[in-house]
């Protein structure tokens, strides 16, 4: 299916039910990797791009009674529908917008709810949905 490629300046929404990830709570920019190609003059987006640099460190979060934050790790897994299935940019499918993708976020610290003593997030493991977002309304790819 043709889908509008993603390019640097479009933006990722990430939503974990329950959990607030501030690093990740509005739409975050992508930069797009591609030396090669471009669309109305801004890199287009590459495999491996769908992560930005900002949310590939350990990242804080809430969630729920669990008001002391914890950090975890955020994952994103990409459809078929959010990459070309033939063409490749510098040996990398290029992102397009495609539907809804597979957010998930391994806690390594959990949250504590505050008390004496403090109780800690059980949920290790926080699966959620990803979106791309884009103001290209010219180039598609499949």
């Amino acid at each position: 299916m043709r889908d509008f490629f993603i390019r640097t300046g479009d933006t990722l929404t990430v939503t974990i039910p329950g959990t607030i990830i501030p690093a990740a709570a509005a739409p975050v920019p992508l930069t797009g990797s591609s030396v090669k190609m471009k669309v109305e003059k801004m890199s287009v987006c590459l495999e491996g791009d769908e992560l930005p640099q900002s949310l590939k460190v350990p990242l804080a979060y809430t969630a729920g009674p669990y008001t002391t934050p914890g950090q975890g790790a955020l994952t994103l897994t990409l459809t078929p529908a959010n990459k070309t299935s033939k063409t490749k940019c510098e040996g990398k499918y290029i992102l397009i917008k495609g539907g809804d993708f597979t957010a998930k976020f391994d806690v390594s610290t959990p949250a504590q709810q505050p008390g004496s003593p403090p109780t800690s997030d059980p949920q290790l493991v926080k699966n959620g949905i990803a979106k791309f977002a884009t103001t290209n309304t010219t180039s598609k790819a499949g």
